[in-house]
């Protein structure tokens, strides 16, 4: 990514529309939200990722000679376009909600204000990058959960679909509280742990298992995690580890860093036998790392079920996020106004899905939060001019189910405003030095934040976004003026 000028990485009707306001002048500064509908997994949440990204990428907005030529050959841009491309740069400004933020259905977690065309360019872009992102960090937060606590490692990358989802989502995934990832490139990119033991192919490489292990252990004695499902667990597999272990401490080497692990069968059966055996031989403090297609579905089960495994490796299901493969999110236009107006235009997209329908205005977002506990109560989103007091009681309501409501009374609750300035009139204005793993840090943080009852992996509680007053009498208002007669 870093490597490329992505300024094409654009659908060609943002550049056909582009050219239709360039023909057509206009002076016209829009807002478009970039915001999801619906939670993924049909969870309770899910994580901002992304960001980082998104700025390098406006960053870089620039239309290269190259890519002129390339429109050029099109024969659908004329010259005259084609020259203001090549001075085109961003000029608008960028909000966003920070990357390891919880965030929830329909409130903006990037807003756009700039010039149409510009808006409209980036649109499929910031999608791409923040959709990819933010799935697989949500992903990773749900498959740690079902970890307990125990170490999971990313380990996806030969079934990513392609370079830049297995680097970039092995980022997301370690910033959604993966420990490690087994991808080099993205531990060299962004200075996470990078972790792995050996193939079957090493195993099966030597004359037997056995030499195989105390070859591996020679290299590696600090180290040590052998692969014991080559033939048979245990058997084989557990009894030869054990063997090599028992040298190592005869030898006076140092048992810091070892264990097995269990790549296919029944983990929790696996797991509970060699645990027994490793213990009874005086290694009850070797890791066991289990892999083979795990989710937070399996490793929630198998921790239920008492599997005596430590240590995940979760790789095609994390990585892929097989059983969610699209997060959702869209990008709409909420507000216009011309060059010199104070104010904007609300603007609404009608639907005859309700959840399709969009909230108008230029906003921003509170976060409310149970001040006793730090627990988030509910989202408010707001128009941008509007302010709240911690003060003052505060009365939210659904915005669907009106008649729901819910009082807080001043002094029991705090606020906190989740959208940033990212840019500023083009300028980049937002420096997060935040290392990935300061990210991760950050997303167990808000995770904490959330209820248990929004934290299940079924049928979990929907955390509150309403609308402010304001707010939900101007979508009223547009409604009834698109309504026919």
């Amino acid at each position: 990514m870093r490597a490329n000028n992505l300024t094409l990485m654009t659908d060609l009707y943002e550049l056909t529309m582009m050219q239709g306001y360039f023909r057509n002048p206009t002076d016209q500064i829009c807002v478009f939200d970039a915001f999801y509908r619906t939670n993924p997994f049909e969870g309770g949440y899910a994580i901002s990722c992304g960001l980082e990204q998104v700025i390098e990428y406006v960053k870089g907005l620039h239309f290269s000679y190259e890519n002129i030529e390339y429109l050029r050959s099109l024969g659908i841009f004329g010259e005259d376009f084609l020259e203001y491309l090549a001075g085109f740069h961003f000029t608008g400004s960028i909000w966003a909600i920070p990357e390891g933020t919880v965030m929830f259905p329909r409130e903006p977690m990037l807003k756009v204000i700039a010039p149409i065309m510009e808006a409209q360019l980036i649109e499929p872009a910031i999608l791409n990058i923040i959709n990819h992102e933010s799935l697989i960090a949500t992903k990773a937060s749900r498959v740690c959960r079902a970890a307990r606590g125990d170490a999971v490692m990313e380990f996806g990358l030969r079934r990513a679909q392609g370079p830049d989802a297995g680097i970039f989502g092995a980022r997301a995934a370690v910033i959604g509280g993966c420990s490690g990832t087994s991808n080099v490139l993205t531990g060299e990119m962004f200075d996470v742990p990078v972790m792995g033991t050996h193939a079957h192919s090493w195993i099966m490489s030597f004359p037997s298992e056995l030499e195989a292990f105390r070859a591996y252990a020679k290299i590696y004695p600090n180290n040590c995690t052998l692969l014991v499902d080559t033939y048979d667990v245990i058997a084989s597999g557990v009894p030869n580890a054990i063997r090599v272990f028992t040298e190592m401490r005869e030898q006076g080497i140092p048992l810091a860093k070892y264990g097995i692990r269990i790549d296919s069968g029944d983990l929790a059966y696996l797991s509970k036998k060699a645990y027994a055996m490793l213990e009874e031989a005086g290694f009850g403090d070797a890791t066991i790392c289990a892999s083979s297609d795990l989710d937070e579905y399996l490793v929630n089960t198998l921790k239920e079920q008492g599997a005596m495994i430590n240590q995940w490796g979760v790789g095609t299901n994390l990585i892929t996020s097989k059983d969610w493969p699209a997060f959702g999110g869209v990008y709409k236009l909420a507000a216009i106004k011309n060059k010199g107006e104070e104010e904007f235009s609300p603007k609404i997209k009608l639907s005859e899905n309700t959840e399709k329908i969009t909230n108008p205005g230029n906003k921003k977002i509170y976060r409310i939060y149970d001040k006793d506990t730090g627990k988030v109560r509910a989202d408010l989103i707001c128009l941008a001019e509007e302010t709240f007091s911690e003060d003052e009681d505060l009365r939210i309501f659904d915005p669907i189910e009106t008649w729901k409501k819910t009082r807080f009374k001043a002094g029991t609750f705090t606020l906190k405003e989740l959208l940033i300035p990212v840019f500023e009139n083009g300028t980049c204005v937002y420096e997060d030095k935040s290392t990935v793993m300061e990210l991760r840090e950050r997303t167990k943080q808000e995770i904490d934040s959330l209820w248990e009852e929004t934290k299940r992996f079924v049928n979990p509680h929907q955390v509150y976004v309403d609308l402010s007053d304001k707010l939900y009498q101007m979508r009223v208002e547009l409604l009834e003026q698109m309504s026919p007669d």
